[in-house]
């Protein structure tokens, strides 16, 4: 249901159930949780990629787990979407950088891994929907992640429509970050690929926490003390002292390949 390939510090995590459009089930979704666990410990990972294999990126829920669900009581059913929540919380707090690869359409749950990746590539051929409102139903679990990515009037729209939106609305709304044609999707990508990898790991795990901390708060005297003493920690770390001496001395950082 999974393919993962990890080469030269990048981590290329594939959905791998073509005949379902790569829809979710429970199975599919423990074992995204435990890989996104084992990569964000493997020191040896700089970047995740997240695709799909086939005409799909992830078309949400599988029919059969949700002929699964509609049996279950509330007890069963708050498990179920605690797994996906702490699914998409484990994509979303990876401590290193993450690109969604969109090559088709991402509908539901599937637009919660694109909105909690880092960053979202995608092509013209990529659709997407929130289409819980017309199954009676409501995009909880996913909305964090997508808000933040979109706005709420965006959200606000979309989620209550229930209607497609196609590759040119997501990037103008933000659910993309970059479009591109089909044939130049991955160029894009290992061009990205490579400017993450020349960034300090620790960096970017900061980074990450950074904009979480800072996003949508107030610039106060509080928060300019925040980040002084955030770019002051930063600056004595091991990694802030090798990455400002590798740029003094004009060399490559410690944590960069030879070739990039």
């Amino acid at each position: 249901m999974l393919k993962v390939d990890i080469q030269a510090g990048v981590a290329r995590v594939t959905l791998d159930r073509p005949e379902v459009r790569n829809a979710f089930d429970d199975a599919l979704i423990r074992e995204l949780q435990s890989c996104f666990q084992s990569l964000g410990a493997n020191a040896a990972v700089r970047a995740v990629v997240l695709a799909g294999n086939g005409p799909a990126f992830c078309a949400g829920a599988d029919l059969n787990w949700m002929k699964r669900m509609a049996g279950y009581d509330y007890e069963e059913n708050l498990a179920d979407a605690q797994a996906l929540a702490t699914m998409l919380a484990t994509l979303d707090r990876m401590p290193k950088p993450t690109i969604a690869r969109v090559h088709g359409p991402a509908f539901a749950g599937g637009t919660g891994l694109v909105a909690a990746c880092d960053i979202a590539v995608g092509t013209p051929e990529a659709k997407f929907c929130f289409s819980e409102a017309k199954l009676g139903l409501s995009p909880a679990t996913i909305s964090p992640y997508v808000i933040r990515a979109i706005g709420e009037r965006m959200a606000q729209r979309y989620f209550l429509t229930a209607e497609v939106f196609d590759a040119g609305e997501a990037y103008r709304i933000g659910m993309l970050s970059v479009l591109v044609p089909a044939p130049e999707l991955d160029s894009a990508i290992e061009s990205l690929v490579k400017h993450l990898v020349a960034g300090g790991p620790e960096a970017h795990l900061k980074i990450k926490d950074l904009i979480r901390a800072v996003s949508r708060r107030q610039i106060d005297e509080p928060l300019s003390a925040e980040t002084a003493k955030r770019i002051a920690e930063i600056r004595v770390s091991p990694e802030g002292r090798e990455g400002i001496a590798s740029f003094l001395e004009k060399r490559k950082a410690s944590w960069c390949s030879p070739k990039s």
